[in-house]
């Protein structure tokens, strides 16, 4: 005969097993949610100033900005505001983020969405639009797998993480030497490549480290206020790995107009 007790502390496991299960589901759901928001904002952005960009330079009429205010964007100083603008912008959102309400933060993630929109819009004047779509299928392919990866493995990647950081800090300084003192186009593409590599074993780590704190924090007392912060800034984490992989495979898939 099967003793109470045991069946009834394993049917408590099984039930508190699939409750921490449906949790996580619905974290890791918000999560991606978040980030798909603020991709859908980053596209919008990014196509339309873009395609007007592009109109501009081909001397046509441009559909929203006038083309003044595109000369300004994109050939004066200004240009490099808006490049290096959701940079500053990023690092002061991750260190403010839960000191923010949650509405707030997500208001901030929104416009850093836009921001990064306005940033890379220039791709639409340079790359050709099925480069473009054909690029961002392959990211979302890679980075679904890397995603899918670092959420099933068993496998502890944090020790990737200090690896991965100083990769992130070596590319940012390459390609700002690259940029404005280089120009060699041998160091341009191996920036490319080691950047999409970097970025998708970020998509891998970032995903595990998102799926653990939540499973540490998840009685945190905090409570849903902590959950919110914590799903805002794994939604960021995951737009800047899709991304920055998308913009380093764009030099490679990419055709120019």
């Amino acid at each position: 005969m099967a003793n109470p007790n045991y069946v009834r502390s394993h049917t408590i496991d099984r039930a508190q097993a699939a409750e921490i299960d449906a949790g996580l589901r619905a974290h890791m759901n918000k999560v991606y949610a978040l980030m798909g928001g603020a991709m859908v904002i980053t596209a919008l952005v990014s196509y339309i100033v873009g395609m007007d960009f592009k109109a501009a330079i081909a001397g046509q009429p441009t559909a929203l900005i006038p083309v003044g205010m595109l000369e300004t964007m994109f050939t004066s100083p200004v240009r490099y505001i808006i490049m290096f603008a959701p940079l500053a912008m990023v690092f002061l959102f991750s260190m403010r983020l839960h000191k923010m309400s949650a509405g707030t933060a997500n208001m901030v993630f929104w416009g850093f969405a836009a921001l990064m929109g306005l940033s890379i819009s220039w791709i639409f004047a340079v790359f050709t639009g099925i480069s473009i779509a054909q690029t961002f299928m392959a990211t979302a392919a890679g980075f679904g797998a890397m995603s899918l990866y670092g959420y099933t493995t068993k496998k502890d990647l944090s020790g990737w993480g200090r690896f991965l950081f100083m990769g992130v800090i070596g590319l940012i300084v390459a390609s700002l030497l690259n940029m404005f003192f280089f120009e060699s186009s041998a160091m341009h593409w191996a920036i490319s490549f080691l950047g999409v590599l970097i970025f998708a074993g970020l998509t891998a780590y970032d995903t595990q480290n998102i799926k653990n704190t939540y499973l540490q924090m998840r009685l945190s007392p905090e409570g849903e206020a902590w959950l919110d912060h914590a799903a805002i800034s794994g939604a960021l984490q995951l737009y800047l790995n899709f991304l920055n992989m998308f913009m380093f495979l764009l030099q490679f898939m990419g055709s120019q107009e």
